[in-house]
């Protein structure tokens, strides 16, 4: 509770709770740009300010973290940022040998980049919920800020659209137009007459694969922070003693559900380079 003069403040634990799970918002209203609270009724065209900052951020971040470590390589004794960086990149070769059937050279690079930008947007999870919301509204005026892209439902979903949009482009290149749609009327029943059943049978397992991918994403990490919320309204000395063990456990969390997504979308476009 916050006091001044004769004006009580009082922030409840759903007042709390509610405005860390805002994002900052950006729309377009009475022909200019308008943010937060007058963003409510925006509808559709409301772009997550945080969201993007933090994802395109941590994006270049990766990018140019890469870039660096390439150029200074050595064949001698590397230094840990170089281990780190050859670990992913070996490994991520290794799954795709294992995993894609197919001949393409961007599968490797893709799921390389999904695998390391996912990452880094997971692991802002574990900056204390109060530290940066708090610096950016005390220094900088903003009200609202959520640190971790893969707690917006928006984000996951672009990244799973994506792929869904790669998975549906190389269907149509390797088996031809013809091809991609005998797959979808012809199986897994292949008799003219049950062509709607395969369709629709079809066209849901299709679809069905970006909403997996997505929700997977969102649902874990969106559940990750509202446990480190809910423990930030706890007394401090309960926050240390359940905080700690939540963070080492949710670090699993973090690289399992960034492998996960990688691994899913290498098996899915290798689905799609294969020819029934």
């Amino acid at each position: 509770m916050a006091t001044t003069g004769d004006d009580t403040l009082t922030i409840t634990a759903s007042d709390y709770i509610q405005h860390h799970l805002t994002n900052a918002k950006m729309c377009s209203a009475d022909g200019g740009i308008a943010f937060n609270y007058a963003c409510q009724d925006a509808g559709f065209w409301t772009w997550h300010i945080d969201s993007l900052l933090f994802s395109v951020g941590l994006g270049v971040l990766f990018l140019w973290l890469f870039y660096k470590v390439g150029q200074k390589a050595t064949i001698g004794v590397p230094g840990k940022l170089q281990c780190f960086v050859e670990m992913c990149v070996e490994g991520v070769d290794k799954i795709v040998k294992d995993s894609f059937h197919g001949r393409n050279a961007l599968i490797a690079p893709l799921g390389l980049t999904i695998f390391v930008w996912v990452f880094l947007m997971n692991l802002m999870d574990l900056i204390p919920v109060d530290f940066v919301p708090e610096a950016a509204n005390r220094f900088l005026g903003v009200p609202y800020l959520k640190i971790v892209p893969t707690t917006d439902l928006n984000v996951t979903l672009g990244l799973a659209l994506s792929v869904f949009a790669l998975i549906v482009f190389y269907s149509i290149k390797v088996k031809g137009f013809g091809g991609f749609t005998k797959e979808m009327t012809l199986q897994p029943f292949n008799h003219w007459a049950l062509i709607p059943v395969n369709l629709v049978l079809e066209t849901v397992t299709l679809v069905a694969k970006p909403i997996s991918l997505s929700l997977r994403l969102f649902g874990n990490l969106y559940a990750g922070e509202l446990i480190f919320i809910l423990i930030a309204l706890m007394p401090w000395w309960a926050q240390f003693a359940l905080s700690v063990p939540w963070a080492i456990f949710h670090i699993l969390v973090i690289v399992l559900q960034a492998f996960i997504f990688m691994m899913l979308t290498i098996v899915y476009l290798s689905m799609a380079h294969e020819e029934h």
